[in-house]
């Protein structure tokens, strides 16, 4: 360690200035993944109350199920999209530019869904147009994340790279706690039920117009304060490579292998974590739809605080053992847990919401220092490619899970599939931490 107060490399600014332009890009970093939460959050959470506004007044329940859940697929896919057209542009032209591209577009396109009209007025227009733009602001929120977590990891020093990954992920849980909440207190205020009513009519658009200001502010903040990675700037335009064929022809396709494995079985926990989990632990116990909201934001909560930890943890004993050990701890005490809600009845609302806790936690640890991580595993030339594809290109199969419930429920019993399925994740989240190496200590600036 030098008392110099510049940087240890030519040609690089102050390190007063620098340690300022590393703030402001974590922040960005920060804020602009909770802005990418709290907008894949909003369908299942704000919007689900308010489905009759959309569809024919006919349709059955489970059809009316379908779709729902089809709105939400058509943002997990259009996120690969994204993470692909925005991770080659990152590489190729910065990951500043690609950044503010698509947060103009999840702001616009946020707006634009809250101003659709329902099924009285446009037919199945309306949820045909609600479906196209939820695939495109999946494309624009594959985009943000790929483009902005690699910019907040080069600017951020080694040794504190876990910490800051806990940070930016923490905003996860922290946006399906806000969300959660805003959700109770409309529905207090606007009653929900048929098309015409107060909360069906209009009280969903709240959340959506709120999620689209918090982009534009986002926007703006990295406009006039984030500067672009320095690991960026110093490659020369010929020296930048084809992203795409160095990752899926070139000696990094074994890379994005080993991540796609990692990342499957985190995909995997965290899709039975957040749909499955809260119908069991609310069954468990007999909650009210109440008293499950305020379960879950006791578990966000709970599970945003470990965030942090979980990143300090990857940069004290290094990210492959974190991860194996987190799979281990997945495969048996998430597992376990979900395994005895799964099997009990007439359990109290506090045993219920500490087991909620205790899996919900587990089950989403992996989180905390996967920014770090996943950046740490790819050269400059094609970070934010190999991170955007490599986190988002994993959704695909996970997003099927219904279906493996389906199968596993036939040699486990309903009871107990997802337990099962939660096992499976954490052995490949093992598994793909196993085949990968350690990244604590890369250089990103070699």
């Amino acid at each position: 360690m030098t008392s110099s107060t510049h940087d240890d490399r030519p040609g690089t600014a102050p390190a007063a200035d620098r340690s300022a332009e590393r703030r402001r890009a974590l922040t960005g970093g920060v804020t602009g993944y909770f802005v990418d939460q709290f907008d894949i959050y909003v369908p299942v959470i704000a919007l689900a109350p308010a489905m009759a506004y959309f569809v024919p007044p006919d349709l059955d329940t489970s059809t009316r199920t379908i779709v729902a859940a089809f709105i939400f697929t058509a943002t997990l896919l259009g996120r690969p999209i994204g993470a692909v057209i925005f991770g080659v542009l990152a590489d190729r032209t910065g990951r500043r530019k690609a950044t503010i591209i698509a947060i103009a577009g999840i702001a616009v396109t946020t707006m634009i869904i809250a101003l659709l009209p329902g099924y009285s007025s446009v037919g199945l227009w309306a949820v045909a147009l609600l479906i196209a733009l939820r695939l495109l602001d999946g494309v624009f929120l594959g985009g943000e994340y790929t483009a902005a977590i690699p910019l907040a990891m080069e600017w951020t020093p080694k040794r504190r790279r876990g910490l800051a990954s806990g940070f930016i992920t923490m905003t996860s849980p922290l946006a399906l706690c806000l969300i959660s909440l805003l959700t109770l207190v409309l529905l207090q205020i606007f009653p929900s039920g048929p098309a015409d009513s107060p909360y069906a009519t209009w009280g969903w658009r709240i959340p959506f117009v709120i999620g689209s200001l918090l982009a534009l502010v986002v926007l703006v903040y990295f406009v006039k304060y984030v500067p672009e990675s320095e690991e960026h700037q110093k490659q020369a335009p010929q020296e930048r490579v084809s992203p795409l064929r160095e990752l899926f022809l070139g000696a990094h396709r074994s890379s994005l292998l080993q991540v796609f494995v990692l990342m499957t079985g985190i995909w995997t926990v965290l899709n039975v974590t957040v749909t499955i989990l809260p119908e069991l632990a609310s069954t468990a116990a007999g909650m009210t739809s109440t008293q499950l909201t305020i379960a879950l934001v006791i578990a966000s909560l709970i599970s945003a605080a470990t965030y942090p930890p979980a990143g300090l943890l990857s940069q004290r004993f290094g990210r492959r053992p974190f991860y194996i050990g987190t799979g281990v701890l997945v495969a048996v005490v998430g597992a376990g847990t979900l395994a005895v809600l799964g099997t009990s009845a007439g359990l109290g609302f506090w045993t219920s919401t500490g087991l909620l806790s205790v899996a919900f936690t587990v089950g989403i640890l992996a989180f905390g220092p996967v920014a770090a991580y996943m950046t740490e595993r790819f050269p400059a030339s094609m970070r934010a490619t190999g991170y955007g594809i490599g986190y988002s290109l994993a959704l695909v199969l996970p997003a099927f899970f219904a279906y493996y419930l389906l199968g596993l429920e036939a040699i486990v019993g309903p009871e107990l599939a997802p337990a099962a399925l939660v096992t499976i994740g954490g052995l490949l989240t093992a598994a793909g931490a196993w085949l990968g190496p350690e990244t604590r200590d890369v250089d990103m600036h070699s």
